[in-house]
C-alpha cells in the first residue's frame, strides 16, 4: 500500500474514531451540565469533524489509486488541520465557555475550504 494512501486511511479512522467517542460524549455527558447553545456549538464541531473524518478517508482511498501527488498530501493534512482547528476550538470553547477560542475557529474553517480545494485539484491533475 502506497505511503499516503496508508497515512490518510490511518488518519481518517482516527479521526472517525475521536468523532464517534466525542459526539458520544457529548450526547451522554454534556447534555444537562453545559447551556443549550454551548451545546449546539458542540454539535456543530462534531458534525464538521465527521464530515472532515470522511474527508480524510476518501483522500486515502484516492491516494490508493493515483499516482504520488504533493497536492493530494497537502488537502489531507489540511482537512486534518481543519479537524484540529475548527472543531478542537468549538469542542473547547463549549466545554469552557471561553468565547475567545472562537477566533481560532475560521482558521479551522479555512483550513477546510483549502482542504476541498486541494482535493479538487489533486483529482484533476492526476
Amino acid at each position: 500500500m502506497k505511503a499516503s494512501a496508508r497515512l490518510f486511511l490511518a488518519l481518517g479512522a482516527l479521526a472517525m474514531l475521536a468523532a464517534v467517542v466525542l459526539g458520544a460524549f457529548g450526547a451522554h455527558a454534556l447534555r444537562e451540565r453545559i447551556a443549550p447553545d454551548l451545546l449546539a456549538v458542540y454539535h456543530t464541531a462534531v458534525e464538521y469533524h465527521f464530515y472532515h473524518a470522511l474527508g480524510l478517508l476518501a483522500v486515502g482511498l484516492a491516494a490508493l489509486h493515483l499516482s504520488e501527488s504533493a497536492w493530494l498530501r497537502a488537502a489531507g493534512f489540511a482537512m486534518a488541520a481543519g479537524i484540529v482547528l475548527f472543531s478542537g476550538s468549538l469542542y473547547v470553547l463549549a466545554v469552557t465557555g471561553m468565547r475567545s477560542l472562537g477566533a481560532i475557529t475560521p482558521i479551522g474553517g479555512a483550513a477546510f475550504i483549502v482542504g476541498w480545494a486541494l482535493f479538487a485539484l489533486a483529482i484533476i491533475k492526476a
